[in-house]
């Protein structure tokens, strides 16, 4: 009898406890992304939700494994958000505009330093999204530029293999600054440039037009 108590109240609490666990990581997410890891203490944290540090440290053990679940949630996210898109746009160029509407949504409130400091202060958690970037997105853009060329949207002579590196590097230039610094452009006007010179570069004539019509761009 005591066994069947002890399920049902772990079945009542546990629901409660993710949401408190999800509490945490949303706030975290919210000074994360705009102020950036390192200058964010987990006293910052606590104030920010109002709740207890030690009841922070009930659910993760210091701001690494925070950092951690934070970017895998995230990338969980995302991976709904290219497969739901994948597979409701009618075409390629659609899809890759749609792709950077997402992407707008999500980086208009990130300051570009994040990227910086996960990747120098975090390189277990970076790994992670490394993976992520060089898996999934890059099986991503793959199946996209086939279902182009399928549509006459993408040209046939294109290399699929070289082309999506390709694009993968653009998204790596733009987060970085490496070629752009971040305090000279803005991220997302840079995203959106590269993406519309990659469109343009593996699209057909038939494509560049269903560009143009999305851009509201006429030409002779």
């Amino acid at each position: 009898m005591e066994t069947c108590k002890t399920i049902k109240v772990s079945i009542v609490l546990c629901p409660i406890l993710m949401e408190i666990k999800d509490k945490i990581l949303n706030g975290a997410e919210e000074l994360f992304f705009r102020y950036g890891i390192k200058n964010i203490t987990m006293d910052e944290i606590a104030r920010h939700l109002g709740i207890s540090k030690k009841t922070i440290y009930q659910y993760f053990r210091d701001k690494d494994e925070m950092i951690h679940s934070l970017i895998i949630q995230k990338i969980e996210e995302d991976k709904v958000i290219f497969t739901k898109t994948h597979e409701e746009a009618e075409n390629v160029v659609v899809e890759t505009f749609n792709i950077m509407k997402n992407m707008q949504e999500i980086l208009k409130n990130v300051n570009p330093i994040l990227f910086h400091e996960l990747y120098k202060f975090y390189p277990t958690t970076w790994k992670v999204y490394d993976n992520f970037k060089n898996g999934f997105v890059l099986d991503n853009i793959e199946r996209c530029l086939k279902k182009g060329q399928e549509q006459g949207l993408v040209r046939m002579d294109i290399n699929i293999k070289v082309m999506s590196r390709m694009r993968l590097e653009n998204l790596d230039m733009g987060f970085f600054g490496r070629a752009f610094p971040i305090d000279k452009f803005n991220m997302l006007e840079v995203q959106l440039a590269m993406t519309e010179h990659f469109l343009y570069g593996v699209c057909t004539l038939k494509g560049h037009k269903l560009i143009n019509k999305y851009k509201n761009i006429v030409e002779e």
